[in-house]
């Protein structure tokens, strides 16, 4: 079956300035023309669109794409690998929606957003370096901790802690503002629920740990001012709830 560059238009959603351009460059070229001078293209030529509009959408420029199609590339590969950065691409949109979801909460409440949640989604060792510098540099100053020397920053890692901490978090305010008791199932399986998250992805964390940090938090300034500052009465909540986990534990 052939199309003509109407119905190629039409299928792809795309402009017939966009198709002559595209043949203009050779980034696309029909299979045949017709004697009137009509563009014809083929199921091959379809399918060859289809992967130049995917990665248009990842930015691709027109240039790269020709490059990367004209290498002959079976059309496997190139869809297996376009799934993967698209995949990628929507994983992190997802983060940034849902960063902007809380930042917009709190900017409405006039309240300051949990450092966790402010910086989640970042791309590089850099930005969450530069993110965290604040709570480094306290730290270090009060407690000698030099986080600065510590290894290298798992870019996705950290994006996947910061999501874990804020579904918590979220969770835990959320029991807090509906009168929810610590010794409530609810609030008691998301403690659970967050120290298997902590122990799944390399941090081992016992009911007695998490007890002994969220003592920590409530007794220090700048850990206290940012969970108060999520929901108040946050910290005492979040240490008497992990305390008694950590007796039902014993």
């Amino acid at each position: 079956m052939r199309y003509t560059v109407k119905e190629m238009s039409e299928l792809a959603n795309v402009t017939i300035k966009t198709l002559h351009h595209y043949h203009k460059i050779g980034l696309l070229l029909p299979c045949k023309v017709s004697e009137t001078g009509y563009r014809l293209y083929g199921m091959k030529e379809l399918e060859r669109l289809q992967e130049i509009l995917f990665y248009r959408e990842l930015d691709f420029p027109l240039k790269k794409i020709k490059q990367i199609l004209d290498g002959k590339p079976d059309r496997l590969s190139v869809l297996s690998e376009q799934r993967k950065l698209i995949l990628a691409r929507k994983q992190r949109l997802e983060q940034l929606v849902q960063t902007l979801d809380v930042s917009i909460e709190h900017t409405r409440k006039g309240t300051v957003m949990d450092k966790s949640a402010l910086f989640k989604g970042f791309e590089s060792e850099k930005e969450w370096k530069e993110a965290l510098s604040e709570q480094y540099e306290y730290l270090n100053e009060k407690y000698g901790y030099d986080l600065h020397a510590e290894t290298p920053i798992d870019v996705q890692s950290m994006n996947e802690s910061a999501l874990e901490a804020k579904r918590f978090m979220g969770g835990m305010a959320q029991s807090l503002k509906d009168g929810l008791r610590v010794d409530d199932k609810k609030v008691q399986q998301l403690i659970h629920q967050h120290l298997d998250f902590l122990n799944e992805h390399g941090h081992e964390t016992t009911a007695a740990d998490f007890a002994k940090q969220t003592r920590f938090f409530l007794n220090d300034d700048f850990h206290l001012k940012m969970l108060e500052s999520q929901q108040p009465g946050l910290s005492y909540y979040l240490c008497i709830a992990a305390e008694t986990f950590e007796s039902t534990k014993k």
